[in-house]
């Protein structure tokens, strides 16, 4: 099997390489199977898929052994009391059962893969390469829509090229850089969403977007995000006069799901007039802190923050897209052919709220069982495509000043508008500008060069509009959504499916 891996930037540049906590698994002999699942439902509020997550969570165990057999160096125990590997908890979990590469798991996962990647004769690699758009036709037989490839644009000569597939998934990441404040790189701008949701894949539950509690707080940190685990381990939430403030909210305090975090620390900073509020850590001994968060500290103190002596500064940054392409067990969309895994998909292991270190777990869950489908496929005919997107030539260069100035609005609007609190006002404002910029980035990506910013640009609309969509069908208050008109969570737990091709783009409305 030869495979092409398209990457917009550089291989690594992506949400994973950034992941810092870790990867949920069972191997303590005091945790269990059922209790993953269990602590995974209930982060969800209802609308986690049970087969799903009990599958995932079977699998926990030897997707870490796999990693191990890939080179990946996991922190090990050294006392060595439950588990090999050291295990670490974050919020919702039960038990300690985050394995972990200090606090570079991400990073030390990604790099030992793509080592192997490149190892590999089948594998051609094409970076600085960005998808532009879907192919699809209709089988004669079916009529049924089949993905047979992809435009695609590179970004060093600005030609325009076809991509031609008998199977394609996408790994595109979250759509997160649609608002202003995120941890998440800046690659994260929804492209295979967009890309999917164009070519007519159901989308499902885009107004689960969830918020990390605790980014770095500083002019010149951008969007760094100080790992859940620095609470697993003790760090405690603190307003600026040293007062704590979870135990308000939930019993569980610092380890309650990420948004009741995220939203209790945006209620504290409302009524206090705060930028931030504080993450503690220092009460613990500076060596452990050193050796368990190496990278974390290092980054802080490059802003003259030595968390072994001073609390962070921290404020809530969308983080993760809960939602996204509706994929069965095999990651298979609705289109033929066509797959999706990690964060770009929704696969209902995650419902309403993604439990933290379940996103690594799932992305080498689903891109396994993948490969199992395409093996099981028969051999796809053969079909030329006709490269109908013109080229850049004879075309105008757009103003960057005009995509630079789109993106801000959009993206300022989608937190003051879209935000961890939300309200029908505000959603209903928020979708009569979307479809003015939409109207007007269309209108340029068909007249101007298509470049790599326009693409983007582009794409952020269409997610934009996807989530206010989904947030406004949505009558109650679940998980990551949070409507002021709506404060009280309906009794049936339903997923919201969004296709481009049926009438209002809502399709319906699926029962759990």
């Amino acid at each position: 099997m030869s495979v092409g891996l398209i990457s917009k930037t550089e291989l690594h540049e992506g949400s994973t390489y950034y992941a810092q906590g870790g990867i949920s698994a069972v191997l303590s002999k005091i945790d269990s199977i059922d209790q993953h699942v269990e602590d995974t439902m209930e982060a969800g509020a209802g609308l986690c898929k049970e087969d799903i997550v009990k599958s995932v969570a079977k699998e926990s165990k030897d997707i870490i052994s796999w990693l191990l057999k890939q080179g990946v160096e996991f922190t090990k125990n050294e006392s060595n009391k439950h588990s090999k590997l050291h295990l670490t908890k974050e919020g919702g979990h039960t038990y300690p059962r985050i394995v972990h590469a200090a606090d570079k798991t991400g990073e030390a996962i990604q790099d030992s893969l793509i080592k192997k990647v490149k190892e590999q004769s089948n594998i051609k690699l094409f970076t600085h390469h960005v998808a532009i758009d879907l192919i699809t036709s209709n089988e004669k037989e079916t009529n049924k829509k089949k993905c047979i490839g992809s435009y695609v644009l590179n970004k060093k000569n600005n030609l325009i090229s076809v991509f031609q597939a008998k199977f394609i998934v996408l790994a595109t990441g979250g759509a997160n850089k649609v608002y202003l404040y995120t941890s998440n790189p800046d690659t994260s701008s929804g492209d295979g969403i967009a890309m999917a949701y164009r070519a007519g894949c159901d989308i499902t539950n885009m107004e689960f977007m969830q918020f990390h509690p605790t980014c770095l707080f500083h002019q010149k940190a951008k969007s760094f995000l100080v790992s859940e685990s620095v609470r697993g381990e003790g760090g405690q939430l603190l307003l600026p006069n040293g007062k704590p403030f979870m135990h308000k909210y939930d019993s569980r305090g610092v380890l309650a799901p990420r948004d009741i975090v995220a939203r209790a620390i945006d209620s504290e900073m409302k009524i206090h007039g705060l930028d931030y509020v504080l993450l503690d850590i220092s009460h613990k001994k500076s060596s452990f802190v050193k050796k368990r968060f190496p990278n974390i500290y290092e980054k802080c103190l490059k802003f003259n923050i030595d968390i072994t002596k001073n609390a962070i500064p921290v404020v809530p940054a969308t983080h993760y897209t809960c939602g996204g392409i509706n994929i069965d067990i095999n990651a298979r969309t609705n289109i033929k052919n066509l797959y999706a895994i990690g964060e770009v998909a929704h696969s209902g292991l995650h419902g309403a709220n993604r439990m933290a270190s379940n996103s690594l777990l799932e992305c080498i869950f689903f891109s396994r069982k993948v490969l199992e489908d395409i093996n099981k496929c028969k051999n796809e005919e053969h079909i030329d495509i006709y490269n109908d997107l013109e080229n850049n030539k004879n075309k105008k260069v757009s103003e960057e000043v005009i995509i630079k100035h789109s993106w801000e609005e959009i993206r300022t609007l989608m937190w003051n508008y879209v935000g961890i609190v939300r309200t029908d006002e505000r959603l209903l404002k928020a979708k009569i500008r979307v479809s003015m910029y939409k109207k007007e980035i269309e209108e340029c990506f068909s007249k101007n060069v298509i470049s790599s910013d326009l693409i983007e640009l582009r794409n952020l609309v269409y997610i934009a509009e996807i989530i206010i969509t989904s947030a406004l069908s949505r009558k109650e208050s679940r998980g990551l959504h949070y409507n002021l008109d709506y404060p009280n969570t309906n009794k049936k737990a339903l997923d919201t499916i969004i296709n481009i091709n049926i009438k209002n783009n809502i399709k319906l409305y699926q029962e759990k």
